[in-house]
């Protein structure tokens, strides 16, 4: 009987650090997956108009997240866990844009990655969705060049 509990707590064990291991490989691959640089193209469902679009760049190496808003600088880190992402403390410049739609466009961008949750990539598209509901909540191309 003491032998069979001993195989069981094992065999336990083995199982769940296996997937603990396999969520890592998936966690890892789908950070690869998303490295490079990204344009913004809607945001909201509104399709930007702006010549100076958001871009950013997210790196596999370190987590780290870098962009423009089109005014301002933004930085920090994201996580993943599976199809989930979270965009940690972001800092941003405080340079004053004197264009008003510029400054919108910044403030939803800010607002979009504060409230992502999840996140599909397919054809070079990246898609950010709502971690309240699942809407969209931003779209964005990666370069062509990666």
């Amino acid at each position: 009987m003491k032998a069979l509990a001993t195989v069981s707590i094992l065999l336990f064990v083995i199982i769940f650090t296996g997937c603990d291991e396999t969520k890592k490989v998936i966690d890892v691959a789908g950070s690869v997956q998303l490295t490079g640089s990204y344009t913004v193209n809607s945001i909201n469902g509104k399709k930007l108009e702006n010549t100076k679009n958001p871009t950013f760049t997210l790196s596999a190496i370190d987590n780290s997240f870098r962009g423009t808003t089109g005014c301002n600088s933004v930085f920090g880190n994201y996580t993943i866990d599976l199809y989930s992402i979270n965009f940690g403390d972001l800092a941003v410049s405080e340079k004053m844009c004197m264009d008003k739609n510029i400054m919108n466009t910044e403030r939803d961008f800010l607002n979009a990655l504060n409230n992502t949750g999840t996140y599909g990539l397919q054809n070079g598209v990246l898609t950010l969705y709502s971690k309240t509901d699942r809407s969209v909540l931003l779209s964005a191309t990666k370069d062509s060049n990666e």
